[in-house]
C-alpha cells in the first residue's frame, strides 16, 4: 500500500477474523518495526509473542481486571487515569462486570504481542518537573506504532492497547518480565472482521498554531 493510504487507514480495531497470521508475515512485520527510533537509538522494546493457550486466557483475565477499572472511570463522565481525576474504588471496580468483546475474548485474537520496556534504556527528560512523566514513552511506542502500519500494509489491522499494565506486577510473573522491565503495551493482530475506510480526525488547523500556544491557526 502506499504510505499515504496507510496512515490514512490505520484504525484501533478490535474485531477479527478467525483466520491465522503465519509465522513468516508476523516476523516479516516486526523486522521492518524494528527501524523506528528511539532515544539514543538504545531500542529499549523486548517482544512477547502469546502463543500457548492457557498463558492467552491469564492474559486475558488480567487484561479483564484492567478494563473493568478503565470503564469505572468512563461510567462516572471521567478520562481513566487522567491526573487529577478523582479516585475511585478499584476494588469494587475489578467486582463489577463491563462486558466487552475485545476483552472477554482477548484469548482467542490471532496474534498477541505483548511489549515490554527495558526502563534503563529510557531518557525521562520531563523528571522532575512535579507532573505526570510521559516522555519517555517515545522511545518506545514508535516501534509500537511501526508494528500496527506494517500490518496495515500487510492488509491485516489491530490495535495497541496499555490495559494490561493495570495489572502489571501479576503480568510480569506470569510472563517472566524482569525487574528493570515494565509492560509498555500489548498489541493485537490479525485479519479485521471488516475494514475501516474512513477515519475521523480533528483537522490541521484544530491542533496546530503559528508562534504560541494561542497563536494563529496554520493553514
Amino acid at each position: 500500500m502506499d504510505l499515504y493510504d496507510v496512515m490514512r487507514s490505520t484504525a484501533a480495531v478490535r474485531e477479527f477474523a478467525d483466520e491465522p497470521l503465519p509465522d513468516e508475515t508476523l516476523h516479516r512485520i516486526l523486522d521492518h518495526a524494528r527501524f523506528a527510533p528511539s532515544g539514543g537509538n538504545r531500542q529499549g522494546w523486548h517482544v512477547i509473542v502469546l502463543r500457548e493457550p492457557e498463558l492467552r486466557r491469564q492474559v486475558r483475565d488480567l487484561y479483564v481486571l484492567g478494563w473493568r477499572e478503565y470503564t469505572a472511570y468512563l461510567r462516572e463522565g471521567h478520562v481513566p487515569f487522567a491526573p487529577g481525576t478523582p479516585e475511585l474504588d478499584l476494588e469494587e471496580a475489578r467486582r463489577t462486570p463491563a462486558p466487552m468483546p475485545f476483552a472477554d475474548h482477548l484469548d482467542e485474537v490471532p496474534v498477541l504481542l505483548v511489549v515490554a520496556a527495558q526502563l534503563g534504556a529510557l531518557a525521562v527528560t520531563d523528571v522532575g518537573l512535579g507532573r505526570q512523566s510521559i516522555v519517555g514513552g517515545a522511545s518506545v511506542y514508535p516501534f509500537a506504532h511501526n508494528v500496527l502500519l506494517m500490518a496495515r500494509d500487510a492488509s491485516l489491522d489491530g490495535i495497541v492497547t496499555t490495559v494490561l499494565a493495570r495489572q502489571e506486577p501479576a503480568a510480569k510473573e506470569l510472563l517472566g518480565i524482569p525487574d528493570d522491565h515494565v509492560v509498555a503495551a500489548l498489541i493485537a493482530l490479525g485479519h479485521p472482521a471488516k475494514h475501516v475506510t474512513k477515519l475521523r480526525r480533528a483537522a490541521v488547523e484544530e491542533f496546530t498554531t503559528v508562534d504560541r500556544f494561542d497563536g494563529p491557526p496554520f493553514s
